[in-house]
């Protein structure tokens, strides 16, 4: 599961991607878009979080609202905000490291009918899709604020 979270190899890893980032860049919003790099990373984050709760048999309620979701990011909170999505990272790739583990319903289920009978292996492979759709709006918005690649290069195909 680490690979598909941490270390991926179909793209570029989370770390990776948001490396050599500065927070002014991170912070700002283009006239063109609806949310900053950080806003982005603070969204998957929120989700990420949600998620490992669920999987480890919280029962946190989803959220009433889309934008509930969405997390406001402070003015200069741009390296706690990735470092906060960085180690939640790693805490649902832990989660991955045991079949037992992976393959249990989680209890209680989720309360909307397409998630209800997630495993926690779904939950984790939700997250990671979550993430790399994001992940991906991040890059292209590196790309629009000049800040691309990061400073260890990127994939060229």
């Amino acid at each position: 599961m680490r690979e598909f979270l941490v270390d991926t190899i179909a793209y570029l890893s989370p770390t990776h991607a948001l490396d050599g980032l500065d927070a002014a860049d991170a912070e700002r919003t283009l006239a063109t878009t609806n949310h900053s790099i950080a806003e982005i990373v603070a969204h998957i984050d929120f989700w990420q979080r949600w998620f490992i709760r669920r999987c480890e048999g919280e029962n946190a309620p989803m959220v009433g609202t889309a934008a509930d979701g969405w997390p406001a990011v402070a003015s200069g909170s741009w390296p706690e905000v990735r470092a906060r999505f960085l180690e939640s990272l790693e805490s649902a790739a832990a989660l991955g490291t045991h079949e037992a583990v992976m393959a249990a319903s989680l209890d209680p289920p989720i309360e909307f009918p397409p998630l209800a009978n997630y495993t926690v292996r779904e939950a984790l492979v939700h997250i990671a899709t979550h993430n790399a759709h994001h992940l991906g709006q991040v890059i292209v918005l590196r790309q629009m604020l000049g800040c691309w690649p990061p400073p260890a290069g990127s994939w060229t195909w």
